[in-house]
């Protein structure tokens, strides 16, 4: 993307990497020990709350996402940053985002097909950004990853026409 557009600010965080520590006891009493760890925690609320875009590429892992993912979802999920409660419920706060999520699952999880019940990734995630207001949302998806080699390139063509007819800027 920043080919397209050299004034693009792009921050990439890889969650294996540099994993985003999971909530504790400790965090909600906001121990010293922990305060280090708070200030990453509102880094990463900082970054989500000054993007335009948001990319997350998301792998089905066991059903659902990776506890890597969940951690950083759980360091942007904030009541009175990017979500509120009123008297009519809940309120997102983060209506000027747009989310792509870039989904890789092993089998074939979509609609109409055996396992679409236990597709708990995308389903979690479309969940959590409508809760924030999100409501720029798109889901490219490569399925059948790891049935065969022919399923394989077909989920990954799919998903590369996905991207094309979402983004026909790009070449892919």
């Amino acid at each position: 993307m920043k080919e397209h557009n050299p004034a693009i600010d792009i921050i990439h965080r890889d969650l294996v990497a540099v994993p985003v520590p999971h909530l504790t006891g400790d965090h909600l009493a906001a121990s010293p020990a922990v305060m280090e760890e708070i200030a990453f925690g509102e880094k990463l609320l900082d970054d989500f709350i000054n993007a335009d875009v948001i990319v997350i590429g998301v792998a089905l892992y066991n059903l659902t996402i990776s506890s890597q993912l969940k951690a950083w979802i759980d360091r942007i999920v904030i009541a009175g940053k990017t979500f509120r409660y009123t008297e009519n419920g809940s309120e997102g706060l983060a209506h000027d985002k747009r989310v792509i999520l870039a989904v890789a699952r092993g089998g074939r999880y979509r609609q109409g097909m055996s396992l679409a019940s236990s597709e708990h990734a995308e389903a979690y995630l479309r969940s959590m950004f409508a809760f924030v207001g999100v409501t720029r949302l798109d889901v490219i998806v490569a399925e059948g990853l790891a049935i065969s080699e022919a399923h394989k390139e077909s989920g990954k063509q799919a998903a590369f026409e996905a991207i094309s007819v979402l983004y026909p800027c790009c070449d892919f």
